[in-house]
């Protein structure tokens, strides 16, 4: 087992104040002007555009985010493999999306903290089953996709480990395992079908309890999920770690329709602060955006977190 490392991430958790977490990289990119649709998504831009994902990263900087997620969330070796990459040239994209949220923290004269961005296996196959948890493979195989980015990571100087989006009982039981040999805090985040279960079925109190008394994992909670779940889901993860802080960064609220690639639903920067808010009330220490929720967004939260303040 590692010897947990303290970080500016968990130093601020001490501070009697939530932290504020970005929004969604993707959307930010999206509205630049980017396209990322191909099986890498953000992780695509390590490879063509680099000054893109620093100006990403540098609007939520400026919008007030206290943590900035690298691009790396569907950045792995089997996926940049899908495009004949090695290794070795997988391991330096990934190592480049660190670099590039630290350039952007130092344009813009930032204090915020850096998190290694790790998405689910589902991520890599690029089919959905991040939001399923189906993925019809053993925990051997798992352990091996995870092992490879987390020993990459923890030798980084980023300030958490954010294990994102995770939809089931069998990948949080490989996780906790995995992350007890890192030195590095982590949170980890789980995407929900309801107020109750996680995307698999499970219910977030069993799934939570995995990480009781973990030594490295400093927070629990969940994103990618319909925000209207999110207060009774902070509470079932209270209820099941008292003793951990609870993250929380849902989508926008809006609604993704696979017929023609379009959102519908209008959510103002207003009613994501009013939003969260509430998460705060609920118990959440650690709040933000996923999906469709932009640097006004964060800008929203912020001014309501500043107003709030004592």
């Amino acid at each position: 087992m590692a010897e947990f490392r303290q970080t500016a991430f968990t130093r601020r958790l001490e501070q009697d104040r939530p932290i504020l977490l970005d929004g969604g990289l993707a959307t930010q990119l999206e509205a630049q002007g980017c396209d990322i649709g191909n099986v890498l998504w953000s992780a695509s831009l390590l490879q063509t555009d680099n000054d893109a994902i620093v100006a990403a990263h540098r609007a939520y900087a400026d919008a007030g985010a206290e943590c900035l997620a690298t691009a790396s969330y569907q950045a792995s070796r089997e996926g940049y493999a899908k495009i004949g990459l090695t290794s070795n040239e997988a391991d330096e994209l990934m190592l480049l999306s660190v670099e590039l949220a630290n350039r952007a923290r130092r344009e813009a004269r930032s204090t915020a903290t850096i998190a290694a961005s790790l998405g689910p296996y589902g991520a890599m196959l690029h089919d959905g089953s991040e939001y399923r948890g189906d993925y019809g493979v053993s925990s051997d195989i798992l352990r091996e996709f995870h092992s490879a980015r987390l020993r990459l990571f923890d030798k980084t100087a980023i300030d958490v480990l954010a294990l994102e989006t995770i939809p089931s009982l069998q990948e949080a039981h490989v996780l906790a395992e995995l992350l007890r040999d890192c030195e590095t805090p982590a949170w980890v985040s789980f995407s929900c079908r309801d107020e109750k279960h996680i995307c698999d079925g499970t219910p977030i109190l069993e799934v939570a309890k995995l990480f009781v008394d973990h030594p490295s994992v400093v927070a629990v909670g969940v994103n990618c999920t319909p925000p209207q779940y999110v207060p009774a889901l902070i509470r079932e993860v209270r209820a099941s770690l008292p003793g951990k802080h609870v993250i929380a960064y849902p989508n926008s609220g809006e609604t993704y329709n696979a017929s023609d690639n379009s959102w519908s639903g209008t959510v103002t920067p207003g009613d994501c602060a009013d939003a969260a808010g509430e998460w705060i009330k609920a118990g959440a220490k650690i709040i933000g955006g996923c999906c469709r929720t932009g640097p006004e967004h964060i800008t929203a939260m912020r001014s309501m977190i500043d107003r709030a303040a004592p």
